[in-house]
């Protein structure tokens, strides 16, 4: 089981890095059009209102997203010259590889805090 576990980690990972990766070759100009433009609809696909399969249906709903979008992005990855793609490639795993600073996290989570309290004050004391 823990075989299992650790190999949907891994592609989930793959997945995550060659969407990252395509972010970039939307602004290769080596990439062929046609690649950019599906890459943009696959991108979109998530943040439309227009579901395959509405997210509401319990399980059934986020399946679309856990299978349709896996596939598509290896299919738009097939549309990329090998070599570019696996030159975006690098320049995402090095992006992935990077430290993140939770003391960054934490002061916009203050500032937005913030925000939201003042603008909570300023419309009670028009009141």
């Amino acid at each position: 089981m823990r075989d299992w576990i650790e190999r949907l980690k891994d592609w989930a990972s793959i997945i995550k890095r060659d969407a990252l990766a395509l972010y970039f070759a939307t602004r290769d100009p080596r990439v062929p059009w046609y690649a950019k433009a599906v890459a943009v609809l696959i991108a979109a696909y998530p943040l439309s209102p227009i579901d395959l399969i509405p997210d509401f249906i319990p399980v059934i709903g986020c399946l679309d997203e856990l299978i349709l979008l896996p596939l598509a992005i290896a299919g738009v990855v097939r549309l990329i010259h090998p070599a570019v793609m696996a030159e975006h490639r690098a320049t995402a795993a090095q992006m992935a590889q990077r430290p993140t600073s939770k003391l960054g996290a934490a002061l916009i989570a203050a500032v937005w805090m913030l925000a939201i309290v003042l603008v909570i004050w300023w419309l009670l004391r028009g009141r």
